[in-house]
């Protein structure tokens, strides 16, 4: 959701919590219908709409992925001449634990926060407008904190046995579109 992300950094910066922000991405399969001209475009709008001075937005608008995300915002930050010690990371609410684990692996010298705009299930799926979607993205990003330490792009977690009981009930019930192929993991 581009209002709630775009607000959420708009009072950062006013509390004085973050001296700039940077918008990241292109388009996704989600997003590329709303945001045809790119998720951190149309995410920067917006916060400028809201009152967000243009000089304290950094615009990072080619990664497709996490992993992408986080190694070309240290790009736009090192060619601004902006060191960082710490950074808050603003993700979907189901993707807090994976970005997490990804940018503690990526940016290791920096103290990471991540967070995400307090929100059910069912409004975001509403905000999505697909509930099997939704699920086939969640049941993904579980897959990806599995499989990704041992691939190098993320610090290993402890994951609930509950919770990967649950995800391989849900790809026995086919939802397996977001699944990353040919690797193991829940349901495969």
């Amino acid at each position: 959701m581009p209002c709630s992300r775009a607000a959420s950094c708009t009072r950062l910066l006013a509390f004085g919590m973050t001296p700039v922000i940077v918008f990241t991405g292109s388009t996704s399969p989600t997003t590329r219908t709303r945001m045809p001209r790119g998720e951190a475009v149309h995410y920067r709008e917006r916060a400028l709409e809201l009152g967000v001075p243009d000089s304290a937005v950094l615009l990072e608008l080619r990664a497709t992925n996490t992993g992408e995300n986080i190694e070309f915002t240290k790009v736009v930050l090192s060619e601004a001449g902006i060191g960082v010690s710490s950074v808050l990371l603003l993700s979907k609410p189901y993707e807090e634990r994976r970005s997490y684990a990804m940018a503690r692996k990526l940016w290791s010298e920096v103290e990471i926060v991540c967070a995400s705009t307090p929100m059910s299930l069912e409004a975001y799926t509403k905000s999505i407008g697909d509930a099997r979607l939704v699920i086939d993205m969640i049941v993904g990003a579980l897959q990806r904190l599995l499989i990704f330490p041992e691939l190098g792009l993320a610090i290993s977690q402890e994951v609930p046995a509950g919770a990967i009981a649950a995800c391989e009930r849900l790809c026995q019930e086919g939802f397996t579109s977001r699944l990353v192929p040919g690797v193991a993991g829940p349901g495969t």
